[in-house]
């Protein structure tokens, strides 16, 4: 067993981070807002003022996914062994386009899954003024091969599976032939999205999009099918990544609504389940 359990409960940080209109619009792009999501994709159209998506928060400040990964080595294991499992954003305030906050990022958990060890990682950004808190991320990597080590199973990841009714929302968007090489710029610079010779090192066809751009086609969906594009009305956002998807995929995204809560998952056109037991959680006004 590789894993180090020394390393649980260890805090990095806290660490100031800050992001401009550029990172935002560049960020909303990579996941598929254009011409008309104005209000995410531009700061100089008169009479819209520029918002930020929700799901940038696993971005900024590289605050989620292999960000998060780089800042500490858990144990002696290849690159190659670790994959993206789920994740987690809870926006406490609706973002400016131009901020900073201090982020501190705990390791909460290294679980036992037998075939391998499940990393849990949780980054609290707070106001730097008041110590309020703006938003915490939550990643859980899977580390294939090293479990086994005689640890709890620790919590299964994901909601509950999809209704058995039809969803009230379903959306579908056709992802660019380099959504990954316009994703990346925004921090993850991973060459399997990239580089096909490493993409068929690691068994693939071809580069792959990254499971967060994935997650932000899916917050996009959510946004505007259940809180009518407000940021401010977005609460939580978990969902599981079963299955990489490939630039120029269709992305659909079935949501089936309860209140203000919500399940989701989201397909490819090859019918494969690419985020699974997705839960969302919104406020019907904003306030």
């Amino acid at each position: 067993m590789s894993m180090d359990l020394s390393l649980i409960g260890r805090e990095i940080g806290p660490n100031e981070i800050r992001w401009t209109p550029d990172d935002c619009v560049l960020y909303a792009l990579g996941v598929g807002a254009g011409t008309r999501e104005l209000a995410f994709t531009t700061e100089n159209t008169e009479g819209i003022a520029l918002r930020v998506l929700p799901t940038f928060v696993t971005t900024v400040g590289r605050g989620g996914g292999a960000g998060q990964v780089d800042a500490l080595s858990f144990g002696s294991y290849g690159a190659h062994q670790v994959v993206h499992a789920s994740q987690t954003v809870e926006l406490h305030r609706a973002l400016s386009p131009e901020g900073r906050a201090a982020s501190t990022m705990r390791i909460a958990g290294i679980w036992d899954k037998r075939v391998g060890a499940q990393v849990e990682l949780e980054t609290t950004a707070r106001d730097p003024g008041t110590g309020e808190i703006m938003y915490r991320n939550i990643t859980s990597i899977f580390v294939l091969g090293e479990g086994g080590f005689g640890g709890p199973r620790g919590p299964v990841l994901g909601g509950p599976r999809r209704p058995a009714r039809e969803p009230d929302h379903t959306v579908s968007e056709v992802t660019r032939p380099d959504q990954a090489l316009l994703y990346r710029l925004s921090g993850d610079r991973s060459r399997i999205h990239s580089d096909p010779a490493v993409a068929r090192l690691a068994g693939l066809d071809r580069p792959i999009l990254h499971g967060l751009c994935t997650f932000g086609f899916a917050g996009r969906a959510l946004l505007n099918a259940v809180c009518d594009g407000d940021p401010a009305r977005f609460r939580a956002m978990s969902g599981r990544f079963a299955k990489p998807g490939y630039p120029g995929d269709t992305l659909t995204t079935e949501i089936w609504v309860e209140g203000e809560s919500a399940l989701f998952e989201v397909h490819s056109q090859r019918g494969e389940a690419l985020v699974e037991r997705g839960t969302f959680t919104f406020s019907k006004s904003q306030g």
